[in-house]
């Protein structure tokens, strides 16, 4: 008996060991790329003032999402993402000029690189910054919406330090993060974003506009199960010809994007799908996103 208990202590001892050692791997392996700095040589902006382009830039922020949700909040000063001890803490940072400000000092090429490469002025990958998205933003577009955010009014809030959990690391090792826990790791960073893009109705324009979609659509738009949902979450619809979208006109898809309500009378809960975004879209954008939906090839969803 004492000869049993003896070899399961050994062997319990030795699993440990190995489960210790593993997790040690994995956290070195994870701050390996959490902490790796990236050299991204940027052309500055125009930042303009004056009042229309402000409002225009109030605009862009709400149709691309940046004060959305838990996010940055509708007045910048920084939200709560994720709060669990598992997969982490994600706080995303304050950016207006008040006390705890992430972006006090920054320079017109450390907003471009920020929003468009997803790195901070030192070169560090920012977590959960979804710059994928916002990495092809004509120059103009990005320079109204900076301008708007340096001219709030300053929000005196601190937002402690974002940081993943094990169960977060072990995600992000094997790629397997519902969010784009470091997007900067997916951006070609050699390309060259517009200076300008007209709006057009047109399926080039819906495309450069449909990128505020891809986040609980997929990157394909097939749709699925929404990153970061509560359990029982409805998934995100197939949004091409081989979803529901392929029997709506694209006056029912307008008034849906604009009552919430669809050609079903089936109501759509803003805090899921976020169609008052679209309250603040031109009829030029809506229809050009109608047209890029319309050519894409009609795909099963996830």
């Amino acid at each position: 008996m004492k000869r049993v208990l003896k070899w399961t202590g050994i062997v319990l001892a030795g699993l440990i060991g190995v489960i210790v050692l593993v997790a040690l791997v994995g956290y070195f392996m994870s701050n390996r790329r959490l902490n790796k700095r990236y050299d991204i040589a940027v052309e500055p902006i125009s930042i303009p003032s004056d009042a229309t382009n402000l409002e225009e830039g109030r605009r862009l922020t709400v149709i691309r999402g940046c004060g959305a949700g838990d996010c940055h909040t509708s007045d910048f000063g920084g939200g709560v993402l994720l709060d669990d001890p598992l997969i982490g803490h994600i706080y995303p940072p304050n950016l207006t000029s008040g006390a705890g400000s992430a972006t006090a000092g920054y320079s017109i090429e450390d907003w471009v690189r920020s929003v468009r490469h997803g790195v901070d002025p030192d070169g560090k990958a920012l977590l959960i910054m979804p710059s994928s998205k916002y990495a092809g933003l004509s120059d103009e577009e990005l320079g109204l919406i900076v301008a708007y955010i340096q001219s709030l009014p300053p929000i005196d809030h601190i937002q402690p330090e974002s940081q993943l959990g094990p169960l977060g690391r072990v995600l992000l090792l094997t790629d397997q993060a519902p969010l784009p826990v470091l997007s900067t790791e997916v951006i070609d960073h050699d390309a060259t974003a517009p200076k300008s893009v007209t709006p057009v109705v047109s399926a080039d324009f819906g495309k450069y506009m449909v990128g505020v979609c891809q986040d609980c659509h997929r990157q394909d738009l097939t749709g699925g199960p929404i990153p970061g949902a509560a359990p029982g979450s409805p998934p995100a619809a197939n949004l091409t010809p081989g979803g529901n979208l392929a029997n709506w006109t694209y006056e029912q898809f307008a008034t849906t994007m604009r009552t919430g309500l669809t050609p079903e009378n089936k109501v759509l809960d803003p805090l899921i799908m976020p169609w008052p975004v679209a309250l603040e879209m031109t009829d030029v954008e809506l229809e050009a996103i109608w047209l890029y939906l319309s050519s894409l090839s009609p795909t099963s969803a996830n």
